[in-house]
């Protein structure tokens, strides 16, 4: 079991629209609305693979009672905080003819010290009722939140015996490296924020994964979109690539990876095997890739293509 964190829990809409301009007025082919944040795409995509979750983070206003509604619906567990702002809405456009895909995201509620206090107070509470494999921090932190939240939640993992996961961005992302969690999977440009450099090729970007390592970090993952992902643990470095899909939409599928690769690093056939779990991790990514909608793959489409992965070890 996972207990994941979204302090920036959102409505999620994703809509298809072929030939996407500006200053037109479209009407999309598909139109998908969920429960999101990234987060809850983990929890998603963990349950889908046979895991359970229990979920917390912030939820307000109008919006915030539609995702409470969603996750019900999901039988994705539901321990939320209130706060008093409105939970933001995030827009993705994807057109299929041009492969680009757009996003509009509102940056979150405002969020009361007396709510942050709450949420630290519930997941301290969670973390001594119930035995978690991983505690899960994923994505960006609203207004009002303090850069010190993840910083927070990665001590009280590490007082009750649970692995930590992050993966967020920015001051939030580099606070919480500073804590040490036991993993951490940024993507490319979230890498490249806390290094402020441009990584010329894969030995630059195993260079700063072995750099995360050295501070006390167990796992350290580096997803590439279609280039696939990189992994450095005490096993040593891997390198996987993901196979050839027909493409759907990039949201999510940084969140499937890491749900994937939780999942299998305690329920595969080999329980903490890196390069398992980088094998499932990397299909889950490239299986969300190819459907619209924010971790609704299958169980299936990510056992199969994973089958497809290739795995090398990285001098």
């Amino acid at each position: 079991m996972i207990l994941t964190v979204t302090p920036n829990a959102a409505v999620d809409k994703t809509f298809r629209v072929e030939g996407f301009q500006l200053d037109r007025v479209h009407r999309p082919s598909i139109a998908h609305t969920v429960a999101g944040g990234k987060g809850i795409n983990v929890a998603r995509v963990y349950q889908t693979l046979g895991g359970q979750t229990v979920n917390t983070g912030f939820l307000g206003g109008v919006q915030g009672r539609l995702v409470a509604q969603a996750l019900a619906a999901e039988g994705l567990g539901n321990q939320f905080v209130h706060c008093d702002g409105e939970t933001r809405l995030c827009i993705a456009i994807i057109d299929p003819t041009t492969g680009t895909q757009t996003e509009i995201n509102e940056s979150g509620p405002g969020v009361s010290q007396h709510s942050v206090s709450d949420l630290l107070r519930r997941v301290k509470s969670l973390l001594s009722q119930q035995e978690f494999d991983f505690l899960v921090l994923s994505g960006s932190l609203p207004p009002g939140v303090p850069v010190s939240l993840y910083t927070d939640l990665i001590a009280l993992g590490k007082e009750h015996g649970v692995r930590t996961a992050l993966d967020a961005s920015g001051r939030a992302l580099a606070a919480g490296i500073a804590a040490a969690p036991w993993m951490v999977k940024p993507n490319r440009a979230e890498l490249e924020s806390i290094t402020d450099t441009i990584a010329g090729g894969m030995e630059e970007r195993l260079d700063d994964l072995r750099r995360l390592r050295d501070i006390g970090i167990c796992i350290a993952a580096l997803t590439l979109g279609s280039e696939g992902a990189l992994l450095v643990s005490e096993d040593g470095s891997l390198a996987a690539l993901p196979p050839v899909i027909e493409f759907a939409s990039a949201v999510a599928s940084g969140d499937a990876f890491l749900a994937a690769f939780l999942w299998a690093w305690t329920y595969g056939p080999a329980p903490g095997d890196a390069a398992y779990a980088l094998r499932l991790a990397t299909g889950a990514g490239a299986a969300n890739a190819a459907v619209i909608g924010a971790g609704f793959c299958t169980r299936e489409s990510v056992f199969a293509l994973a089958e497809s992965v290739t795995i090398s070890q990285c001098a």
